[in-house]
């Protein structure tokens, strides 16, 4: 049985897709892209605070979800330019600590509404 997560501290989904949803033992986020909750528009900086804001919107959906980033077992991170991995790299090791996520980093072409950064979680739920 599927059970949808909605929080206000992340930003409301701007299409017809959940925040996250919950199956059996695992929680699947949607992409997030670096919209700040409370104004409803992108972070102002480049992909170090699109990247914090990202995962700081992660970090709520899961919170919601009475989880933590310690739950999440793999992340997918879309990039604009894989240019910007290490920047997004060192932003990334301050939300996750060992053993870390699997992960899987790529380029694409856009994201939406001309993000730098989208990313996505599959958390345990214990």
């Amino acid at each position: 049985m599927k059970e949808v997560i909605n929080t206000t501290k992340a930003p409301a989904a701007i299409g017809p897709y959940s925040q996250a949803v919950k199956v059996g033992n695992l929680l699947y986020t949607s992409g997030q892209i670096p919209i700040d909750p409370a104004t409803g528009n992108f972070v102002e900086g480049g992909i170090k605070e699109q990247t914090r804001q990202s995962l700081t919107n992660i970090q709520a959906i899961l919170e919601e979800a009475g989880l933590t980033m310690g739950n999440v077992v793999k992340t997918t991170v879309f990039m604009a330019d894989m240019n910007d991995f290490a920047d997004m790299n060192a932003v990334y090791a301050e939300f996750f600590s060992e053993p870390y996520p699997a992960r899987s980093a790529v380029a694409v072409k856009t994201l939406p509404k001309g993000a730098l950064v989208e990313i996505e979680v599959v958390a345990e739920v214990a």
